[in-house]
């Protein structure tokens, strides 16, 4: 004060006038505020800031790197300057009236306000990213929680702001706010259904970064690649990204394939369809080539014994074909399969593994080999099940089997030629 006196008066000797000596006072007081202020602006950005992330990097923790990141501590710096502002500026304008000063001030605590949040929102950012690498917060919807704070602290920072603007308690804003609750339920709807439809996924382990699911009502199979608070992002196959509100997976049905990557196979479940004109008793000259057959020589033998004390034990001639118990060739490509699926290293045998008759139809006796696959990866399970079929169809002739198919244009011109 006694230096700004000094300058008045050595205006005023100059022949200045006094009202323009004292707005030349209040420039050159504001001047120099400013000038102090973003000279300690500077100084923290290009010496504190540097000497900050000098020793970061000198410490083996990763997080530091991430929570103190010159990102965020450079909104925390910008708070210098308007600090030195709001606390000097009363003695640059001691003579301008109260609503003038105050109207300053409440510019620099806006600022000051701004930039706390900034530094806020991008700390809880780095936050996020530092738990986002760790392998038991990976798959929790971290990015949904993170987004519902942030809309929070901004919106409270909002009403801080216009109560700053209109010099009032921000209580009086939040209790008027009360009165239009269903006006901001309306337009926040989305928002507060997605960030409850987020815990109710997360806490009911639902769903996971990284799951596939399926949704064919909206468009989606394949993995999930981010859960966020109005929507989640699904990866199809097809590398076509679907997204789809939070609060549709909990009101809807989705399939979530997790509990077969977490199981000890994935499921194989097709059939073929053997012509029924095809299946017949077989006789001693039909065994005697399955006897040759190294998986089926113990079965035949075995299943021989038990059929020839059966007919013993009953009295019933084996000449006679309807009266005696005969093996057919169906049911003994029956017991091939079986046997040939236990003998399978890509065929986990510790879940049901078993080949059964289905109903006939008119596209003939349904075959159906129901097995689960040891590796659960997409082409490497395709790869095990069509080497299963493949060759399934081709040892079903040396049973005196058919494949049941269609008839074609071919199949007729070999009828009528």
């Amino acid at each position: 004060m006694d230096v700004l006196r000094n300058i008045d008066d050595l205006l005023i000797s100059l022949g200045v006038a006094p009202s323009l000596a004292d707005k030349l006072d209040q420039f050159i007081a504001f001047a120099l505020v400013l000038i102090i202020a973003f000279a300690a602006d500077a100084i923290c950005r290009c010496v504190l800031l540097r000497v900050v992330g000098h020793l970061i990097k000198r410490t083996k923790a990763v997080w530091d790197d991430l929570v103190f990141d010159r990102k965020v501590m450079v909104h925390l710096s910008r708070m210098v300057a308007p600090i030195i502002i709001y606390l000097f500026i009363p003695v640059a304008f001691a003579e301008t009236s109260s609503s003038t000063l105050g109207f300053i001030q409440r510019i620099c605590l806006i600022y000051i306000l701004v930039s706390f949040l900034s530094f806020i929102h991008f700390f809880l950012k780095a936050i996020y990213l530092v738990y986002s690498e760790k392998e038991q917060f990976r798959d929790r919807p971290l990015k949904g929680m993170l987004q519902t704070v942030q809309v929070i602290l901004w919106f409270v920072g909002a009403i801080v702001i216009v109560s700053i603007l209109i010099n009032k308690s921000p209580v009086i804003l939040l209790a008027g706010l009360g009165t239009s609750a269903a006006i901001l339920m309306l337009v926040f709807k989305d928002s507060i259904m997605g960030f409850v439809s987020g815990v109710q996924l997360s806490a009911n382990d639902m769903l996971k970064v990284g799951d596939w699911i399926a949704m064919p009502k909206y468009g989606a199979d394949g993995t999930v690649i981010e859960v966020t608070l109005n929507t989640v992002k699904v990866r199809n196959w097809d590398n076509t990204i679907t997204t789809i509100p939070p609060y549709l997976l909990v009101s809807d049905s989705f399939q979530n394939w997790r509990g077969m990557h977490e199981s000890g196979g994935r499921r194989v479940k097709r059939s073929i369809n053997i012509d029924m004109t095809s299946v017949k008793f077989c006789t001693s000259e039909m065994l005697a080539k399955y006897r040759k057959i190294r998986l089926l020589k113990d079965y035949v033998e075995h299943t021989e014994q038990v059929i020839e004390e059966y007919n013993i034990e009953n009295h019933i001639d084996n000449s006679i074909l309807v009266n005696g118990r005969r093996q057919t060739n169906l049911g003994v490509f029956r017991a091939y399969l079986t046997i040939y699926l236990k003998n399978q290293p890509g065929v986990n045998q510790e879940l049901t593994c078993m080949v059964r008759q289905l109903q006939p139809t008119d596209h003939g006796i349904p075959m159906e080999l129901y097995f689960f696959s040891a590796n659960k990866d997409w082409i490497p399970y395709e790869g095990v099940q069509a080497d299963v079929f493949d060759h399934v169809l081709a040892i079903i002739p040396e049973f005196d089997l058919q494949v049941f198919q269609s008839p074609s244009g071919r199949d007729f011109q070999r009828a009528f030629s």
